[in-house]
């Protein structure tokens, strides 16, 4: 491996239902995975069984706009807003592009407004979603 391929986050970029998000500075999704202890006839040591699987994630937002703020204005009356983001990695500098839909994206809170003197404006949007789908992907060597 050399060490240039190694993707920089620079080269990151967030839609949201077809949109850049172009304020967007860090982006994270993941899934964790749920299992019960099973114990074991003859054996000191459980067992593990998966039953569900959890997706979660995080958006970072400069503070440019109120794009979150409108975008979720339907949830304080009550109808849940669902949304698709499209997360993408494409340093030119390493071996191609990583892009990956997730579905049924449901935004856990809002931050309404926060800002201090002399301190430059982000926002964090911690987020769940149903499902995804790998449009690219970087094969390893």
């Amino acid at each position: 491996m050399r060490s240039e391929r190694i993707m920089n986050g620079t080269w990151g970029e967030l839609w949201m239902d077809g949109h850049l998000v172009a304020e967007c500075y860090k982006f994270q999704a993941k899934e964790t995975y749920n299992r019960d202890k099973i114990a074991m006839c003859g054996s000191l040591k459980p067992g593990f069984k998966l039953t569900s699987i959890d997706g979660t994630g995080s958006v970072g937002l400069h503070k440019v706009n109120s794009r979150m703020l409108l975008a979720l204005r339907e949830t304080t009356q009550g109808r849940d807003a669902v949304f698709t983001l499209i997360g993408k990695l494409a340093d030119p500098d390493s071996r191609g592009q990583e892009r990956i839909a997730f579905s049924g994206v449901r935004f856990d809170d809002l931050t309404i407004m926060d800002w201090e003197a002399g301190v430059t404006g982000k926002t964090e949007h911690p987020f769940t979603f149903d499902s995804y789908e790998i449009l690219d992907a970087v094969e390893a060597d």
